[in-house]
């Protein structure tokens, strides 16, 4: 009614106008059938059509114009079989204005068939304490009715055959069948599993709510875990789900009785005795400050097995909520920060569904529900969801016909005004339902297949009986079926499969390659980078044992090599208040004497006319370097050159030692020294394979430079 004022706001300019505008004839035209109308739940209103009719009527006739009526009999989509089944189903008594078709392709063959009922199966009088209560078992007739679609849809598709869109016969194909139900109920979600159990392709639920799946809610009781370590409800489901597996016993025996507030205390104060869910949600743990929601997840399904467990317990069809899951994970971090616990709390607030597109072309079975089947077809259709529903309880507010609102009382004391109210609401209601079926019967192009089960009254206000009681005026006859004696309606021949040339499409499960079921080899580890200072051999001769137990001895090193590489930096103006500066380093704080003694030693070296071009502009100091060394198996060394002045063609590298003994000539310098130097000399071959490279060791007690030949210190790294 809302969108018919606005066409009408528009259209009242046709009758206020004609006066203006002579030469002008404004026309509307406006399509509909009534038969289809099923969202009053979006408050559609078939009543308003026939209103809007007769205001058009009126309007028009006032400027001198005519609003014309036609009826578009004909059906370009189904079979004369089909449209037999609906004309009959609809010219029963009690139908407003019974509908009449004419097949526009009047020798297409058809069929319909309606199966026997399958009876309901009493509930199981003894259940274990730990079953649910809304546990559905193998023998409910539920499952039998699902399994039995889907053994048909095998059958149909290897050994029958429809007529194409070119005339010509052709094998059934699996994307033929489209599968309608009133509701997602737990038929609905049968049929998918069983045709997931047999292999067949199938799209799936059309709508998905993520969070009701029970993969999504045992993952997502493992994230809150993850995001709350305290949170032992959560841990507990998580260790019983499919991920883990842990049995009720064992549950139990972890959370009895412990000491401990928390279950992850109990757990860790236990590991051993649980040792595969304490390692994995310990790695996990490690994990969660560093992972995205999606990345956290794809370690929890892959990496850890959770999607093999799930879907080993579950069945095929959890599959479904998994992959929507890792979507609104890869949605949710395009469009937020990624956190997990950004991403629980919007998964809470949205309560995301998930709408399918419909794709015919995909190959694929539908199921669906008939308000979502809306202006679609399809070679087949199957409704099995056609037995006795409970309408929905009326509101507790109801409209009356003077428009002011009624609140629903007990019906022993409900007025008469609220009475008729009710009455026209459950007569709506029927009415729509009605049209429902009229929607559900003609989405069929050339085989309906009707069926039920349980419990299916016989006072013909289900749609099982109303199509039952439709079957024999459209001239049906009796036929074996998958659950027993049932009726068909036989339109045309139907050409046998030997008579088909056309190859079936085989369905083929995918066959992974080995790579992807082979675990990848270890990958070598990566050595750790070696320091040139900390090669193996001996750093310092031996000196007495008074010296040998001053451990000021690297403090005062560290200090000498700081000034050396700063103060050559200022002018020695400065050099007092920058040694003051440099030397109360904490680690590293000798006795002020000691501090001028190694101010002294270092501005002796530094004001050196011999070491002018050491510490003079061109020179660097503190230069890093970095090389793979062959002579150490090809090992990467990093370290850091203390002087190092390069012009052109040569190299003159200088290391600063400390050492109180000083070696008297190059051959009886420490091994590890040299070793040093030998993997320096390594390095800046690579780097300058044409320079003359000198190595030499500023010895910073004597205040003496030691040039070292290239042989003795390969000879000592070899």
């Amino acid at each position: 009614p809302d969108q018919w004022k606005v066409i009408e706001l528009l259209a009242q300019e046709f009758s206020a106008g004609f006066g203006a505008r002579p030469d002008i004839t404004r026309t509307i035209f406006v399509v509909g059938d009534l038969k289809q109308s099923i969202y009053s739940f979006q408050g559609a209103d078939p009543r308003a059509f026939d209103k809007m009719r007769q205001h058009f009527s009126t309007s028009l006739a006032d400027s001198h114009q005519t609003l014309f009526e036609r009826s578009l009999d004909h059906s370009f989509r189904s079979s004369p079989a089909v449209l037999a089944l609906v004309d009959s189903v609809f010219n029963q008594d009690g139908i407003k204005d019974p509908p009449t078709h004419l097949a526009f392709h009047s020798d297409m063959p058809g069929r319909v068939d309606l199966w026997a009922i399958i009876e309901k199966t009493p509930d199981p009088e003894e259940r274990e304490w730990y079953d649910p209560k809304d546990m559905v078992t193998a023998d409910s007739h539920k499952v039998l009715l699902a399994e039995k679609i889907a053994e048909q849809i095998k059958m149909m598709v290897e050994s029958e055959t429809i007529m194409g869109k070119n005339g010509k016969f052709r094998p059934v194909r699996y994307d033929d069948f489209l599968v309608l139900v009133q509701s997602r109920s737990e038929l609905f979600h049968q049929i998918i599993r069983a045709c997931k159990s047999k292999d067949l392709p199938i799209a799936g639920a059309d709508r998905l709510k993520i969070g009701a799946e029970t993969a999504v809610k045992d993952l997502r009781a493992l994230l809150s875990f993850l995001a709350m370590p305290m949170d032992s409800l959560s841990l507990a489901t998580a260790l019983r789900s499919p991920i883990f597996g842990l049995t009720e016993a064992g549950l139990f025996d972890l959370a009895h009785g412990r000491k401990e507030i928390h279950l992850w205390d109990a757990l860790v104060r236990r590991k051993d005795d649980f040792l595969g869910p304490f390692l994995i949600l310990s790695e996990l743990r490690n994990q969660v400050d560093f992972l995205r929601p999606f990345e956290l997840l794809e370690r929890i399904l892959t990496r850890h097995g959770g999607r093999e467990n799930l879907l080993a317990r579950l069945g095929p069809e959890a599959e479904d909520g998994i992959d929507a899951l890792l979507t609104q994970a890869v949605v949710y971090e395009m469009s937020e920060t990624a956190s997990l616990t950004g991403f629980l709390v919007w998964m809470d607030a949205d309560g995301i569904e998930i709408k399918r597109q419909s794709d015919k072309a995909s190959g694929r079975i539908r199921v669906m529900t008939t308000h979502g089947a809306k202006g679609l077809e399809s070679p087949i259709v199957i409704l099995p969801d056609t037995g006795d529903r409970k309408p929905p309880p009326p509101a507790e507010l109801i409209p009356s016909q003077g428009g002011f609102l009624m609140w629903r009382t007990n019906k022993e004391l409900q007025p008469k005004v609220m009475n008729v109210a009710l009455t026209k609401l459950k007569t709506a209601h029927d009415e729509e339902m009605s049209r429902l079926l009229y929607v559900a019967l003609t989405r069929a192009e050339k085989w309906l297949i009707v069926c039920g089960s349980g419990s299916v009254k016989e006072d013909g206000s289900s749609w099982y009986r109303a199509v039952e009681a439709a079957m024999l005026p459209a001239g049906a006859a009796n036929c074996d079926l998958p659950t027993g004696p049932g009726l068909r309606i036989e339109h045309g021949s139907w050409q046998p499969r030997t008579d088909v040339s056309v190859q079936v499409l085989e369905v083929q499960k995918l066959e992974l390659p080995q790579w992807a079921t082979t675990s990848a080899t270890a990958p070598t580890p990566n050595l750790p980078t070696l320091s040139p200072s900390d090669l193996s051999g001996e750093h310092s001769l031996p000196v007495d044992t008074r010296a040998q137990n001053d451990f000021n001895a690297v403090s005062r090193g560290r200090q000498i090599h700081r000034l050396l590489e700063h103060l050559p930096n200022y002018p020695q103006s400065e050099w007092s208040n920058i040694a003051e500066q440099l030397v109360v380093v904490e680690i590293d704080l000798v006795a002020p004497a000691e501090q001028a003694r190694i101010l002294q030693k270092a501005m002796k070296i530094i004001q050196n006319p011999d070491f002018s071009h050491i510490f003079g502009p061109d020179s660097l100091a503190e230069v890093s370097i970095s090389a793979e060394i062959s002579e150490l198996d090809n090992r990467r060394i990093h370290g850091v050159i203390d002087r190092l002045v390069v012009t052109d063609g040569q190299i003159l590298v200088v290391d600063f030692k400390s050492n109180q003994k000083v070696p008297a000539s190059p051959s009886e310098t420490p091994k590890g020294i040299l070793r040093q130097m030998a993997a320096y000399l390594a390095a800046l071959r690579q780097i300058y394979p044409e320079h003359t490279i000198e190595l030499s060791i500023l010895w910073t007690e004597t205040a003496e430079l030691m040039s070292l030949p290239h042989d003795i210190v390969r000879a000592a790294l070899h």
